[in-house]
């Protein structure tokens, strides 16, 4: 299993933030202003809650915060002036407060455009563009774009997915969503590429993507990896939600080792110890390559 240093995307640029991710991973911290999210339960929801836990994540060292106003599994509906009244206001408080990247977490177009306009400077967008004046609300901005594979649909339940090659069907998934992206005037060192672990797959789905990391890799845009804490890690190891931090911290390391340039976790400070380690072991050595596998 070789370490990946990537080929063709060295670089990632958000806004006026850019980066060397050669070798070095960004730590993405996840900001929930959702009352029902499934790992803090809403412990973050009011806006005092909130701006403290942003805090805390950038003391710790996130590279980005992530700030997302709806679950994507399926629960209570949360209409299009709910999701605007708990992001738009988060993020100009975070612009206000933060020199960081800004992200949100949103599928939906006039959710993201109103939070670009606030400060934002991706789009995370589990639907895979789903909405079509996505792409180009993000264009317009200026932003960048987080192309992510999903079965079915956000808050949609898909309890038995079945796929023909798993592989081949997320990676042309994925390839043909940057691609769009692209077309659509998004920069493309500001394309990143998110594999949608839980999202329409089993957990030995999810944890044969986990492994193929590299194949993403090298397909040009930089990998995010959003496995912190999530169902998969729960049911291979029997863990319940608070017992997963361990296992998440090496699954960050194995994205990372694979070619993953951004980690969108809860655990900012043991993330970034992982990937401090990892970035200088990769960078003592230049030549390795990803897909030694």
């Amino acid at each position: 299993m070789g370490a990946a240093v990537l080929p063709g995307a060295s670089r990632l640029r958000l806004g006026p933030h850019e980066w060397d991710i050669r070798h070095r991973a960004l730590v993405m911290g996840i900001l929930n202003r959702t009352p029902d999210s499934f790992f803090d339960r809403g412990s973050y929801f009011s806006f005092d809650a909130f701006l403290e836990r942003a805090a805390s994540l950038v003391a710790a060292g996130a590279d980005i915060l992530d700030v997302g106003g709806v679950k994507a599994g399926p629960g209570a509906e949360v209409t299009a002036a709910e999701e605007l009244e708990r992001v738009v206001p988060a993020v100009e408080a975070l612009a206000a407060r933060f020199d960081v990247a800004l992200s949100v977490d949103t599928w939906r177009a006039e959710v993201a455009a109103a939070a670009f306009a606030a400060g934002a400077v991706l789009g995370n967008d589990i639907s895979g563009f789903a909405d079509p004046a996505y792409l180009p609300a993000a264009a317009a901005s200026g932003a960048g774009v987080v192309a992510t594979h999903i079965r079915l649909a956000p808050r949609v339940p898909d309890p038995d997915p079945v796929y023909g090659d798993l592989l081949a069907e997320v990676g042309s998934f994925l390839a043909e969503r940057a691609a769009r992206a692209v077309a659509a005037g998004v920069a493309p060192e500001s394309v990143l590429l998110d594999a949608g672990l839980d999202l329409g797959k089993t957990a030995s789905q999810s944890l044969a993507l986990l492994r193929a990391s590299d194949l993403l890799a090298t397909g040009g845009y930089p990998v995010l990896l959003s496995a912190s804490n999530k169902t998969f890690l729960g049911a291979l190891l029997s863990l319940e939600i608070t017992e997963r931090r361990d296992a998440s911290l090496v699954a960050a390391s194995i994205g990372i080792w694979l070619g993953c340039r951004v980690l969108r976790v809860h655990d900012v400070a043991g993330t970034r110890r992982v990937r401090d380690t990892l970035a200088a072991v990769l960078a003592a050595h230049p030549g390795a390559v990803a897909g030694d596998r």
